[in-house]
């Protein structure tokens, strides 16, 4: 089953950026599809393989900052070719 990933990382610390540099990085070092805009990053392929690598990469991230909030919203549906039709 393919899904569609929204995610907002938001560390609550000084260095905030390098936090989120680091993680967009590593969603795109992956295999999946990711779209990124100024307000989040979203990422898109089959449910089995994505959430094992999500899981990965959100504890590592959350390991290297002190506080943080992560907003993720699922679809159950790659969106990855959306495009408005209006």
């Amino acid at each position: 089953m393919n899904i569609s990933v929204d995610l907002t990382l938001s560390p609550l610390q000084n260095d905030y950026e390098q936090h989120v540099i680091d993680f967009i990085k590593a969603l795109r070092d992956s295999k999946f599809t990711v779209l990124e805009n100024p307000l989040s990053t979203q990422i898109f392929g089959d449910y089995d393989e994505l959430m094992p690598f999500l899981n990965e990469v959100i504890k590592t991230s959350f390991i290297n900052q002190d506080i943080c909030v992560l907003t993720m919203k699922v679809v159950k549906t790659d969106r990855s070719d959306y495009e408005p039709h209006f």
